[in-house]
C-alpha cells in the first residue's frame, strides 16, 4: 500500500492549486518524516491542515500545520 498527504485549507477543503509536492511514500513513517521536514513550506504555500491517507483510507485527518 502507498501513503500520501492530502493538503487542506482552514475549512478542510482540499488545496490543489499551485506547485504543491505530490509525494507518494512506501510507509507511514516515511510520510511522517517527510512532513516533519516540509511542513513550513506547505504552510507558506497556503496549506493549513493535512490528512494522511493509506491508499484511499484515512489514517488521520485535519492535522493543523500551525504551531499553537
Amino acid at each position: 500500500m502507498t501513503w500520501r498527504w492530502r493538503y487542506e485549507n482552514a475549512n478542510g477543503g482540499e488545496v490543489t492549486e499551485g506547485t504543491l509536492p505530490r509525494e507518494i511514500f512506501p510507509s507511514q513513517a516515511d510520510a511522517e518524516s517527510w512532513l516533519g521536514e516540509n511542513w513550513k513550506t506547505l504552510l507558506e504555500a497556503g496549506v493549513e491542515k493535512v490528512t494522511l491517507l493509506e491508499g484511499e483510507t484515512v489514517e488521520y485527518a485535519g492535522m493543523s500545520l500551525r504551531v499553537e
